[in-house]
């Protein structure tokens, strides 16, 4: 850690700053995970410095940043960390993002757990920026077309297919038997409600 900081001191007005700096600060960043004390420190270090940017690239830095930041409960400023970086691990990213939202629900709520309803009903209220997910979110839903089909097939046939039928659905709509049963099961629980 001392070497690190030596380290930082001295180069500070490289840009960017050497190699050897900035892997140090992911081994460092990796290592002081349980000792949250000396990973602050560090952190705190690599958020004053003029390069910090270029430390950003690396997702054990990120990390370590954004634990800290939940840690003191900167939910915001972790957000904008994750915006402002370019690290090139985005599902990573994304998921550090999702437990930021996590965390501040967990604290809204005080408890340690969120139920698996919770957690979706947040990640749909807290999208990802574009940033993280250039090319957008996964849609999980299904074209008209094949929601059309899978309508009319419940409302003429059978809203309760046998498993030949599912897969029959499933290769005329290229879909998974899995998905189409899901499907089903889904329909029928909504025309209950």
């Amino acid at each position: 850690m001392k070497q690190f900081m030596a380290m930082l001191k001295k180069n500070e007005n490289e840009h960017p700053p050497p190699t050897k700096l900035l892997n140090l600060a992911g081994k460092l960043c990796r290592e002081l995970q349980s000792s949250p004390p000396s990973l602050e420190e560090l952190v705190d270090a690599v958020m004053e410095c003029k390069s910090k940017r270029y430390f950003l690239t690396n997702i054990h830095v990120v990390r370590a940043c954004v634990s800290v930041h939940i840690h003191k409960g900167q939910h915001d400023a972790a957000c904008r960390l994750l915006e402002y970086c370019k690290a090139e691990e985005k599902e990573e990213l994304v998921q550090l993002w999702h437990e930021i939202h996590y965390r501040r629900v967990m604290e809204k709520h005080q408890t340690d757990v969120l139920t698996p309803l919770q957690k979706f009903r947040c990640r749909k209220r807290n999208p990802p920026p574009i940033s993280l997910c250039p090319e957008g979110l996964k849609n999980r839903n299904y074209s008209e077309e094949v929601r059309q089909h899978l309508y009319r097939f419940a409302a003429e046939v059978t809203a309760n297919p046998d498993k030949k039928q599912r897969e029959g659905l499933a290769r005329a709509m290229n879909l998974q038997p899995t998905q189409v049963y899901n499907w089903f099961a889904n329909y029928r629980r909504r025309q209950k409600s």
